[in-house]
């Protein structure tokens, strides 16, 4: 169990049959939960509005329309400090993230008492990590993704793309997160570039990473292109000596 405060911000855009399902693991860890709805119109909100009547644990951010997952992560982070949770996790919806690996990111954090993790990824291509039901060009594009953002930009994480995260809340606010404007998946390259430019350190555990069930994914061209675009972009920001 935490020791410690700690959030988990899910996003979600109809995501209403995989949300049931994943909110009692999640609570099963001991930590708060909040939910940031896109007004989903398949009733997503809706649904976790009304658990939350009974269970103060689980909180509802609603916002005006589909607007990305970067967004919805800062828009759960603003609302998180200000709260003062000490640790804020970033998790999918649609059960692709083991919740019970939780309580093993926040050992890490908590036996860190030099302070220099900013954070620790569920991590698939490190040594234990695996991913279940993916096709192999899945498989190609988020490895391929992974080294490329690894190449360009001087990253040590092996999976860049993660998005299973928890995070420090001191480090949150040491960052500009103000400055930020990834919407996609680029969004988790971006918090891993500014968390190595204040000089911490991301520790990545192994985890299982499951394929959806439920719903359709998220994923498109148009993300895949941000992240490519921005990636380079920052990199050769890197090579003539400019910190992006």
């Amino acid at each position: 169990m935490p020791t410690t405060p700690a959030l988990v911000i899910i996003p979600t855009y109809n995501e209403r049959e995989s949300i049931e399902r994943i909110l009692p693991r999640v609570l099963a860890t001991g930590v708060d939960i909040l939910v940031v709805d896109d007004s989903s119109p398949d009733g997503t909100g809706e649904y976790v509005a009304s658990v939350a009547e009974s269970e103060p644990r689980i909180h509802l951010l609603t916002r005006a329309g589909k607007q990305g997952l970067g967004p919805a992560y800062l828009a759960g982070f603003a609302w998180g400090l200000e709260r003062e949770y000490d640790v804020l996790f970033e998790l999918d919806a649609d059960g692709s993230h083991p919740p019970e690996v939780i309580p093993t990111m926040l050992r890490v954090l908590a036996d860190d008492t030099a302070g220099r993790v900013g954070g620790v990824i569920g991590s698939r291509w490190v040594a234990g990590g695996s991913v279940v039901n993916w096709p192999a060009s899945r498989k190609f594009i988020s490895r391929g993704g992974s080294w490329y953002a690894r190449t360009m930009l001087g990253l040590s994480v092996r999976d860049v793309t993660a998005g299973y995260r928890a995070y420090r809340a001191d480090v949150l606010r040491s960052l500009p997160l103000a400055g930020i404007e990834s919407h996609g998946y680029c969004f988790q390259i971006d918090m891993t570039r500014r968390i190595a430019n204040e000089g911490f350190s991301l520790v990545e555990v192994p985890i299982e990473f499951r394929d959806r069930e439920f719903g359709d994914s998220k994923m498109s061209g148009a993300i895949v292109r941000e992240a490519m675009l921005k990636v380079t972009e920052w990199g050769f920001q890197r090579l003539v000596g400019r910190r992006p």
